[in-house]
């Protein structure tokens, strides 16, 4: 049976690296039969959340910018895939900033069950990602019908383009072909 797959690309360079990875994976999930969605965080409007929590009592943030999109997307999506440069060890400003914006998720029926991760780094040591994978499991937590699945991690990569021929992108093929 087909699944709704919602990836969001969070970096906002051309040509990355994490998008890469987040597109090998929608080809994976694509070939295995489900409908497959990447979502760029590049270009858009997203300022930091207000923490007024006006979000738990109307269903959504009263900040009107492009978050609220993203969010409704998520809400509706069955799998949720994360794709982030690492930076200091940590998740994108980007990604962390929609994390904090999609909290109107909380008091929703949100769809999703699986939640994947998708990170690059210049760095390639195994602990690398770490903090990027408490961060998401972080997230995860607060949604008791979610789990988290698995991650790729692609690293001793620098400048744009560089994960070309990099085994990671074809971990995140096979990921996404597991999905069903």
């Amino acid at each position: 049976m087909s699944k709704k797959v919602l990836i969001i690309s969070t970096s906002i360079r051309n040509n990355s690296n994490s998008e890469a990875l987040a597109e090998a994976f929608a080809r994976g999930a694509k070939d295995a039969g489900n409908e497959v969605e990447i979502v760029s965080l590049r270009g858009k409007d997203i300022t930091f959340c207000k923490g007024c929590l006006a979000c738990q009592r109307v269903g959504h943030c009263v900040i009107q910018d492009d978050a609220n999109d993203i969010t409704e997307r998520i809400l509706n999506a069955e799998v949720v895939v994360w794709a982030t440069p690492i930076y200091y060890y940590g998740m994108s400003g980007q990604m962390k900033t929609m994390i904090d914006r999609a909290n109107s998720l909380y008091s929703q029926d949100y769809q999703f069950r699986s939640v994947y991760l998708l990170s690059t780094a210049t760095e390639d040591e195994p602990h690398v990602d770490e903090d990027v994978v408490k961060g998401v499991n972080g997230w995860v937590a607060c949604f008791e019908k979610a789990r988290f699945v698995g991650k790729v991690f692609a690293g001793g990569i620098t400048e744009p383009g560089a994960i070309a021929g990099h085994k990671g992108l074809n971990k995140a093929y096979d990921m996404g072909r597991s999905i069903a």
